[in-house]
């Protein structure tokens, strides 16, 4: 038995989601993790539970936007008791929105902070999930992800490690900062260079270049409870799934 989750925002190009799940619980997948335009896309609420629970999986974690995260509490709240989802990350900030100054940076790690509260006063997990720009530097020479921890000191991290890579970040690092911080992360790998082209340059987990087996090693650890795979752009979505489960479960 494992307990790997697997983000279906790596399946979107592969409907419909009810083939996914089911090929999900078939490879032996016991959680998934949800996203924004899967839950603004949702008409009917009480299928996708059924699919979900027809097929063993828990909806353990979701992503959802900082705008739904502010405005919309209750709906979020309600979707998160729907699915007994267990924690929820803001998952991105779109370029013309992103703080330029470190001050700017730790003033969103405070926003992240204060929009926390009525999730963690239920009992959820918050925290923020990283791209590659969290990563580059600011004109003081600070990194955002360290900024935005600091300014929101409750928060989690949802840690993206290839994204870390990609921005040219140390993971094992960062992995030893924020051990107490990381709640979860996302297990996806970059293909060598000038391979997968066509897939963005990703790869399935354990076909590409990153150390795999030292971070999960290193994440051992951390407070990490949930273990997500993820492709960001994947030709075959079962072809990803099945060997990012099998080469995870060997680490």
């Amino acid at each position: 038995m494992n307990n790997f989750s697997y983000q279906l925002y790596s399946s979107r190009n592969f409907q419909p989601l009810s083939k996914t799940l089911k090929m999900l619980g078939e490879l032996g997948y016991v959680q998934v993790e949800g996203y924004g335009a899967l839950f603004e896309g949702i008409d009917d609420l009480a299928t996708l539970k059924a699919d979900l629970n027809a097929n063993n999986l828990h909806m353990a974690s979701g992503h959802i936007s900082l705008e739904s995260l502010e405005n919309d509490v209750q709906s979020v709240l309600e979707l998160t008791k729907t699915f007994s989802i267990e924690a929820i990350y803001c998952p991105h900030l779109v370029e013309e929105d992103r703080p330029t100054t470190s001050k700017g940076w730790r003033d969103f790690g405070a926003r992240l902070q204060a929009t926390s509260k009525p999730y963690t006063d239920a009992g959820l997990i918050f925290g923020w999930h990283n791209h590659d720009f969290e990563f580059v530097a600011t004109d003081d020479g600070h990194i955002p992800m360290d900024l935005i921890l600091d300014g929101g000191p409750d928060i989690t991290w949802e840690a993206d490690i290839a994204w870390i890579v990609r921005a040219g970040g140390d993971p094992f690092r960062y992995i030893e900062k924020y051990a107490d911080r990381i709640s979860a992360v996302h297990i996806k790998d970059i293909a060598k260079s000038g391979e997968n082209e066509g897939e963005d340059g990703w790869a399935d987990v354990g076909q590409g270049t990153v150390d795999w087996q030292g971070l999960m090693d290193a994440l051992k650890s951390t407070s990490a409870k949930y273990f997500i795979m993820e492709h960001d752009n994947p030709n075959d979505a079962t072809r990803f799934a099945k060997r990012s489960l099998e080469a995870a479960i060997k680490y």
